[in-house]
């Protein structure tokens, strides 16, 4: 063939391949495709024979930029010079194409080459922020759902086409809105109240999967933090508390401490403690509390023999709101000192007592009684001087003042008897009472002469009416027992017929005693 023939056939073959490709020839790729990378066989798309396309200088016209193929030199191919980034090239707009201008020299000629870059899935779905905090109320339900933002996908198409999914969780679910135009709206939904005691923060999981072969995640840590409520009162740790304490306790003592928590917080979480009742009502004031330590202190005296058990009512308030309380009970039990003394009282005296009352005769009854308790309120009593009476308890409590041994008035007319009583304390605790027995006389003693005998010497002729002696008897009895009066027995002197009564010749005065004559 001619070289004009050839030019011709040339030329016809230059015109079928542009027409074919409508002024232009096109290629496709992918993206992130190797360096290297057959794009097209340029130089026989173009209807150049083997070794015209180096020849003719086929090579592409820069526009201002290093593009990312160019024209192999010897087998004059489109190859990938360089990383393609359909996503950097063209970001979301599709399709993606590279339009290149190849300049063919000798004769010159202009083509157009369009290299479409196709999209692999590269990239993850990809959320704004690694980590989003919320803050919801706790215990409180319905709660709206709370917008959450989506993450995007730079890929296009099916790689760029997001599902979510929500780590498990028996409070929170995901609620997915899908508008006309595909855009996505995603909701955190409440369904069961939170409990900010149990679990003041909640992480959860949001997961965007994209839908690409193999399937490519993106993640966000979401972070509820649980606002609280006063939904909580302040709890004792103990719901009695039982306290001894002794009734000589001083005032200011700690009588007890008691403890609370609110698992509240803030405001909520804040209380203060009183004394709301008290039994017995009256005594009240004996105990103090402190609002902020719970510090429970004597103010007043106690008194084991008036009160011997207390029982307190403690409120803890908080200062939420509405404000809630917790209660608790303190139980006081008083123990017993032996700070009283015993007490005796004589309930009957039957005195005088005759002295010729027989023994076990009943002289006195007493009342003992101490108003301790236990061995401090344990008495024993005793008389003294220990005879002659002696004591007999009769009951309880109850003693009777009995003659153990005979009396004798004209020994010892009256006694004074101390009844002594004590009690089991540590030390002991005494008291006393005296009485007063007087003995009452019996006529039991018979007038005594001071002389058996009185010898009286006496003037032959003396003189009628002339005191001839003074006589004196003694009775220890007393009043008319003892009182003593004398007359002249009917005795008589001489002999024979001249015998005569002494009446007749002596007489003797009844109350003095005095023996005067009566004849001469």
């Amino acid at each position: 063939m001619s070289v004009c023939v050839r030019a011709v056939v040339r030329v016809l073959v230059l015109q079928a391949a542009w027409a074919l490709g409508g002024g232009q020839v096109r290629y496709s790729v992918p993206e992130e495709a190797k360096g290297g990378t057959v794009v097209g066989r340029l130089a026989q798309d173009l209807g150049l024979e083997a070794g015209e396309a180096e020849a003719r200088r086929l090579r592409l016209v820069s526009q201002g930029r290093r593009a990312s193929v160019e024209v192999s030199g010897a087998s004059g191919a489109l190859v990938v010079s360089s990383r393609l980034d359909r996503e950097e090239l063209c970001g979301k707009s599709a399709p993606c194409a590279l339009r290149l201008e190849v300049l063919l020299e000798r004769p010159l000629r202009v083509f157009h080459v369009e290299v479409e870059v196709t999209d692999i899935n590269d990239n993850a779905p990809l959320f704004p922020a690694p980590l989003v905090n919320l803050s919801l109320p706790e215990n409180r339900l319905p709660v709206p759902g709370f917008p959450l933002e989506g993450a995007s996908d730079a890929d296009i198409g099916a790689n760029a086409q997001l599902s979510y999914t929500l780590s498990p969780s028996e409070h929170f679910a995901l609620d997915v809105k899908s508008s006309d135009d595909g855009r996505k709206s995603l909701f955190l939904v409440l369904t069961k109240g939170l409990d900010r005691e149990s679990l003041a923060e909640h992480r959860l999981l949001l997961t965007a999967s994209d839908g690409g072969r193999p399937s490519l995640t993106g993640t966000v840590e979401l972070v509820v933090s649980v606002l609280d409520a006063n939904d909580n009162a302040p709890q004792f740790n103990q719901s009695v508390y039982k306290v001894r304490l002794l009734e000589n306790a001083a005032e200011g003592t700690l009588v007890a401490q008691v403890s609370a928590t609110d698992p509240d917080e803030g405001i909520n979480h804040e209380f203060s403690f009183s004394i709301v009742s008290s039994v017995p009502a009256a005594k009240r004031d004996v105990f103090g509390i402190d609002p902020q330590t719970g510090e429970i202190r004597l103010q007043g005296t106690l008194d084991f023999e008036e009160v011997r058990f207390y029982e307190l009512q403690i409120e803890a308030r908080d200062k939420g709101v509405p404000p809630l309380s917790g209660h608790c009970s303190v139980e006081l039990e008083v123990l017993d000192v032996n700070d009283n003394a015993p007490e005796v009282w004589v309930t009957s005296l039957s005195v005088p007592v005759a002295e010729d009352a027989s023994l076990g005769t009943v002289v006195a009854l007493l009342s003992v009684s101490d108003r301790d308790s236990g061995s401090n309120g344990r008495v024993r009593c005793a008389v003294w001087p220990p005879s002659p009476f002696g004591l007999v308890a009769t009951f309880a409590g109850s003693y009777s003042l009995v003659l153990r041994e005979a009396l004798d008035r004209e020994r010892v007319s009256e006694y004074e008897v101390e009844v002594r009583a004590e009690d089991g304390g540590a030390p002991p605790l005494r008291a006393s009472r005296g009485l007063r027995v007087p003995v009452s006389d019996v006529n039991d003693n018979a007038p005594a002469f001071a002389q058996a005998v009185y010898t009286v010497l006496a003037r032959e002729n003396n003189a009628a009416g002339a005191e001839l002696a003074r006589l004196w008897a003694r009775d220890p009895d007393e009043a008319g027992n003892g009182r003593v009066s004398y007359s002249v027995a009917e005795g008589g002197a001489g002999a024979g017929s001249g015998w005569r009564p002494a009446s007749s010749y002596v007489s003797v005065d009844a109350e003095s005693g005095r023996l005067w004559a009566l004849q001469p």
